[in-house]
């Protein structure tokens, strides 16, 4: 257990810093958690929750005084304002970093890779991204490899697209199926035949604190590939058939036709538009660093994964819902 440990969370109200709270809270780590709008009922829930904006250094530098690592999990909502706020926030991040001599880790994606690097992605694989999104991707591990030359260290943990608790907005919630209706079709963005990988946001939690336990075997500048869930279309539309206990759910696909119509007046949609070419392709994280590193797959299997995913989302009664509608 690291009780004399302090990790800060930067982005600790979205998806994936919320569950890296709880996972290193369960690891023994004290936690502080960076957000513009902290809860009204303060540390209840054994994190320091303190009031701040990634984008202003002095906030970030307040933050993490004295911390072992700070997670860099911030992202701008709805893919808007890419071009003007994520490199300015890692490398707020990178100064904190510095001066507490402290790891960043980044739950990263695979928007820096382009189809030169496809079908299964090494974490060595070329970097030649398709999208202004991709390049501003593989500028901010290449500050961050820079950072590690002034006292940093970095962990990179690349994952395939979100499903859990607490996801938001993610290709799971709100494309392939909608958060707070009853799953009836489900919507999905490619070819039924093509593999995609999916990463369950506990999961991705529980590994970065179990590779943080083992600081000393991590080199200065690390690298691991989640490999999480390897589905087509069939077996995802199969694992929710047998998860809702509906084998009538409908094979659907998402409107692309329709994001063509709206993305001149929604930059979110213009945005998506530009990442259909992750769906035309199979994209594959190729995990077994990880896998030997940590002695094990650390995955849950997938129909629990997609159970409470379902649940947390208000798209399935839980089963004391269910029983209480059935009385």
């Amino acid at each position: 257990m690291n009780t004399s440990k302090t990790a800060l969370v930067i982005g600790a109200n979205g998806g994936i810093g919320k569950e890296t709270c709880l996972a290193l809270q369960r690891h023994g780590w004290q936690v502080r958690a960076l957000v513009r709008h902290p809860a009204a009922e303060g540390n209840q829930d054994g994190i320091t929750w303190i009031k701040g904006d990634a984008m202003q250094q002095a906030d970030v530098l307040a933050a993490s005084e004295g911390v072992d690592v700070i997670v860099h999990a911030v992202n701008p909502p709805g893919y808007r304002d890419w071009e003007t706020l994520v490199l300015p926030m890692v490398d707020n991040t990178i100064a904190a970093a510095k001066a507490n001599h402290a790891r960043i880790v980044l739950p990263g994606t695979i928007y820096n890779y382009g189809p030169d690097a496809f079908p299964l992605l090494q974490e060595d694989a070329p970097q030649h991204p398709q999208t202004r999104k991709g390049e501003i991707r593989v500028e901010m591990e290449r500050r961050l490899a820079a950072a590690t030359n002034a006292g940093a260290r970095v962990l990179i943990i690349r994952c395939g697209d979100f499903i859990g608790p607490h996801a938001g907005n993610t290709w799971f919630s709100q494309g392939l199926m909608k958060a707070g209706s009853p799953l009836k079709t489900l919507q999905y963005p490619g070819d039924y035949a093509t593999g995609h990988a999916w990463a369950y946001l506990p999961d991705v939690a529980e590994t970065i604190a179990r590779l943080l336990e083992r600081e000393h075997e991590l080199a200065a500048f690390e690298r691991f590939h989640f490999g999480g869930y390897w589905l087509d279309g069939h077996d995802m539309l199969d694992a929710l058939r047998r998860v809702t206990n509906n084998p009538r759910l409908a094979a659907g696909h998402f409107a692309w036709w329709l994001t063509a119509a709206l993305a001149p007046f929604m930059e979110t949609l213009r945005e998506v538009r530009k990442m259909r070419y992750l769906w035309q392709s199979p994209v594959q994280l190729d995990d077994r660093k990880l896998v030997a590193f940590l002695g094990d797959k650390p995955y849950t299997p997938l129909e629990q994964a997609l159970s409470t995913t379902l649940i947390a989302t208000a798209c399935m009664p839980s089963q004391a819902d269910a029983l209480k509608q059935a009385a």
